[in-house]
C-alpha cells in the first residue's frame, strides 16, 4: 500500500501527525499512538495490521 493512502485513511479516522522521526512518523488519536514507517511503499500485511488495530476498514 502506498504510504500516502495509509496516511489518508488514518487522518480520515481522526489521527493527527504529532511528530516526524528518522524512521517513523507518529500519529495520535486520543490516547492511541500509531507509528507509520517512512517508506514510500508499506507492505500490505503491515498496512492491514495498522488499520485493523485501529478499527479502520
Amino acid at each position: 500500500m502506498k504510504r500516502r493512502d495509509l496516511i489518508k485513511k488514518l487522518k480520515d479516522a481522526g489521527f493527527v501527525l504529532v511528530r516526524n522521526g528518522a524512521n517513523h512518523d507518529v500519529y495520535v488519536r486520543g490516547n492511541v499512538t500509531e507509528p507509520v514507517p517512512r517508506h514510500s511503499e508499506i507492505p500490505e500485511g503491515l498496512a492491514k495490521s495498522i488499520l485493523r488495530r485501529n478499527n479502520i476498514v
